[in-house]
């Protein structure tokens, strides 16, 4: 998957960053980015999608990919080893706890 950013990042209001995500059939998907951590030399993103450009705080699905590089193209990769995925998807709802309700 293929992000691009879609908002300024340097404004004093809080704004969200919006990314649009191209998947492998070419659509085109709309994120709110909620957070990014770095681990072990890798990179990892929580989205929430967005629905004509209206950010939904309920009822959202987290999705949490991978980020990688190359060269100035970045792409979001799906979490394959489950317990990678597990420990990344923990680390982010402690992270997001206080923004956000979980559900198993």
């Amino acid at each position: 998957m293929n992000e691009e950013i879609l908002n300024n990042e340097n404004t004093e209001e809080y704004e969200p960053l919006i990314v649009s995500v191209i998947d492998e059939e070419g659509e085109e998907h709309i994120f709110e980015e909620l957070d990014t951590l770095e681990i072990n030399d890798n990179e990892y993103v929580a989205l929430l999608p967005v629905y004509d450009e209206e950010v939904i705080d309920e009822d959202g699905e987290l999705i949490i990919l991978r980020r990688n590089y190359d060269g100035d193209e970045i792409y979001l990769e799906p979490i394959e080893n489950e317990d990678e995925f597990m420990k990344i998807g923990r680390m982010f709802e402690e992270r997001l706890a206080d923004m956000f309700e979980f559900n198993d």
